[in-house]
């Protein structure tokens, strides 16, 4: 299993045991579902305890929410307002982003400033129906995880987006 973090917070955004994909090799688009559970629960394929090992007679919270979200407790942030507001926000991140690309992975500065000016004025295009998350730090100088809602044979899914070169794996 891998565990991709933020690579200026270092918060947890996400893990590859959920449905993913690469688009134009900046933008990873992972495919959450709502769930419901007790408060405090994790449920992640092959590491969830027995049925056996639950307490039984007590009263516990429930919580609803995206499984990614939940899962590696994500915290919605309210900080962009408007387009604007994000947009500032966007600059200044790429501009770290592209400090580290140089730093670690000079090949990539090109491929990412080219392909993210495009996905870039597509995400903005739907900016209102935008949720934005960060990690569980609440760090809104690292990376901020997007949340939209798709319609995927007749179902409404929810799609988390990260930014993939501000991304590091950790293998588990």
């Amino acid at each position: 299993m891998k565990i991709f973090k933020d690579i200026i917070t270092g918060d947890e955004m996400f893990s590859d045991t959920y449905k993913m994909k690469l688009v134009d090799e900046v933008i990873y688009e992972v495919y959450g579902k709502l769930i419901q559970r007790t408060q405090g629960g994790i449920e992640i394929a092959g590491f969830n305890p027995s049925a056996e090992e639950a307490d039984e007679g007590t009263d516990e919270a429930v919580e609803s929410g995206v499984d990614v979200v939940l899962n590696h407790r994500l915290a919605e942030t309210f900080a962009f307002g408007d387009k604007k507001s994000y947009t500032l926000y966007l600059k200044d991140y790429m501009k770290k982003l592209v400090a580290k690309l140089e730093e670690k992975s000079p090949d990539q500065v090109e491929v990412f400033k080219t392909n993210m000016n495009k996905v870039m004025k597509d995400i903005l295009g739907r900016f209102k129906d935008l949720q934005f998350f960060t990690g569980e730090s609440m760090d809104c100088d690292g990376m901020v995880g997007l949340l939209e809602y798709r319609e995927i044979n007749n179902e409404s899914v929810p799609v988390l987006m990260f930014f993939k070169h501000g991304l590091e794996e950790e293998k588990f």
